[in-house]
């Protein structure tokens, strides 16, 4: 979860290190820290704390070399302290690497290298690898080559960049399971964890698959399997523009990014159905008859993306009547579950890198089951071991706690469900048909919910006090409600919780008291009164009712304490709608509390390991 960043050029490497950090700072901000060979030493910046923290340390100190790598930190092992931020040194000083990811026997490897006379200046499983690459390079073998030897000692999940003062004008890395990719432009080379450090520079980034080196120089690129054998780099086209990783004249990214969500839901459905109206997946190229002899499917997610599979498996069973299991991908693989070729697998991460959701995917494979990938980025790691990707469009984001990606998930997950039906044959068209045009109202309609800003500023200002909070929603609103509680969880830090209304009467109920916000939603006409008598219910007891309604319901009007009033759709497409308000009332409250909205603490944007 860490972000790094490698530069080779004729230019100064710090600028480039400084601003893609800058970029990268969401995926880790325990510490930060810089390498640059400079005049043929090789010279370490790092800090703990945020990258402003280094910046500052940075100051006065001008480092003049081209070649260098930068870090920031989401800790693993050791505390985040000065003396375990990354880059890490052998014991002669003049390798240096960073490293996102947990080296699993590095305790096996420090007891060995100690034994060998080494010494360890950092808590962190990282530093064995600066050792170990000290060792091959004794023996006079180039940077790369000993790269490739310390990689045949790793067990674990690892993405390692190392510059040597002995090589400038090379960055080498290597990749087993944690995000890496490359790129080149401008007679300048790169590597970075992830597409935006390297969005000023070039737009067309070459992943690194698992098991692969990647040797980057001043305008060349060039991969290695682990072995040695040479890889032709196959470069990907990203159309994100740098504006979009910028904020745009919002406060924070998180507000930027929630505004952005009626574009990121317009994009989701663009070119995805043709004159006819019909629904066409051209990144899914699934053959027909696989999608006509599936006879299950199994959603896979983590986090947010687990909620949007929530909604996804409302729209999946109702549209094509197959039954659908929805799993924890952390869980998933322990529970022994029954796959066969008939089986469906859909995987959700808008990364496409989060490590459990991968390896759910694979056991997955492994047993037979057809891959379904959704995610947000191209060349990710999930889109190479799925038989069909559903790509979100939701452009970069950089908010730590997710928005925009999960309402174009939700998005893609009911243009899935809807395709799956029309290729099955199992609705009627124009049933289809009237789905489809309900969807494209989808962006006109969240314009007018984010015209709601200022209400829920309001009531976020009166409620920010409150040590507790209950979400409370049925069926797909039960989505809704997971979501709106880990949204104030994570960048509030006020223990929320997401119920089923209808469990309020076996034991939540008992956490009502007077003051206590319960947040419930309220719009469709499924559930309606049977909502609205949970709202009585809680209130009876005291609670202060937060409710999320379609204009025009009375009785919703008279049982809220706050309301906030979306407006109506086809039931299963309404979660699109009724979180943004819930995602506002997060980021407010946050703000009332004076925390930083998109850095909150212990928390990074793609969990890149198990």
């Amino acid at each position: 979860m860490c972000g790094i960043v490698g530069y080779v050029g004729d230019g100064p490497a710090l600028p480039v290190l400084i601003e893609g950090l800058r970029r990268l700072e969401y995926r880790g901000y325990d510490s930060a820290g810089i390498a640059v060979v400079d005049r043929g030493e090789l010279q370490v910046v790092r800090k703990a704390g945020q990258l402003a923290a280094l910046e500052a340390e940075l100051d006065g100190r001008p480092l003049q070399g081209s070649t260098g790598i930068g870090h920031t930190r989401w800790a693993t092992h050791g505390a985040p302290t000065d003396r375990n931020a990354h880059p890490h040194r052998d014991c002669t000083g003049r390798v240096a690497v960073i490293h996102n990811g947990i080296i699993e026997n590095h305790d096996e490897l420090r007891a060995e290298l100690a034994a060998r006379g080494h010494r360890f200046s950092s808590d962190t499983d990282t530093e064995v690898a600066a050792h170990l690459i000290e060792e091959a390079m004794a023996d006079g073998v180039t940077l790369r080559a000993a790269l490739m030897r310390t990689v045949a000692r790793l067990e674990g999940a690892f993405a390692l960049v190392v510059t040597a003062a002995s090589e400038p004008g090379v960055v080498v890395a290597a990749r087993k399971e944690s995000p890496l990719i490359a790129g080149c432009g401008n007679g300048s080379g790169f590597v970075a964890s992830d597409i935006p450090a390297l969005l000023p520079y070039t737009r067309d980034v070459v992943p690194v698959d698992s098991g692969r080196l990647v040797e980057v120089r001043a305008g060349k690129v060039s991969l290695y399997s682990f072995d040695g054998t040479p890889v032709d780099p196959v470069p990907v086209h990203v159309d994100w523009d740098l504006e979009a990783a910028e904020k745009g004249g919002y406060e924070d990214f998180m507000l930027k990014e929630i505004h952005e969500q009626p574009a990121a839901v317009r994009d989701t459905m663009r070119d995805r159905f043709d004159v006819s109206g019909r629904i066409v997946l051209d990144d899914v190229r699934l053959d027909p008859a696989d999608l006509r002899r599936v006879d299950k499917v199994v959603v896979v997610a983590c986090g947010t993306s687990f909620h949007a599979g929530i909604a996804a498996k409302h729209a999946i069973e109702h549209y094509t009547r197959l039954p659908v299991e929805l799993d924890l991908a952390s869980e998933f693989r322990y529970r022994d579950p029954v796959l066969d070729r008939n089986s469906m697998v859909v995987g959700i991460a808008q990364s496409g890198e989060t490590a459990d959701t991968l390896a759910a995917l694979r056991f997955a494979r492994d047993m037979g089951a057809v891959i379904v990938a959704v995610t947000n980025v191209v060349g990710s790691s999930i889109t190479r071991d799925a038989d069909a990707v559903l790509f979100t469009h939701a452009g970069p984001e950089i908010g730590v706690a997710a928005t925009k990606t999960f309402l174009a998930q939700l998005t893609a997950l009911n243009l899935l469900a809807l395709y799956l039906a029309q290729e099955r044959a199992s609705m009627p068209p124009e049933r289809i048909a009237g789905t489809i045009a309900a969807m494209t109202r989808l962006p006109e309609q969240l314009e007018e919910v984010l015209t709601l800003e200022d209400d829920v500023r309001r009531a976020a200002k009166r409620l920010a006090g409150a040590r507790d909070f209950l979400f409370i929603g049925r069926g797909v609103g039960m989505a809704v409600a997971l979501e709106g509680a880990l949204k104030l969880k994570e960048i509030s830090y006020i223990h929320a919780e997401g119920y089923a209304a209808g469990e309020l009467k076996h034991g939540a109920i008992a956490l009502i008291e007077p003051g206590v916000p319960v947040v419930a939603i309220v719009t469709g006409r499924t559930h309606q009164d049977k909502m609205l008598a949970n709202v009585e219910e809680v209130r009876a007891r005291g609670a202060e009712t937060i409710l999320v309604a379609n204009p025009g319901n009375r009785r919703a009007q008279a049982l809220a304490d706050e309301l906030f009033e979306v407006p109506a759709t086809k039931p299963l497409l309404s979660p699109v709608l009724d979180t943004v308000p819930l995602q506002m009332l997060a980021y407010f409250v946050a703000k009332e509390r004076g925390l930083s909205p998109d850095k909150p603490r212990n928390l990074a944007k793609s969990v890149t390991v198990e």
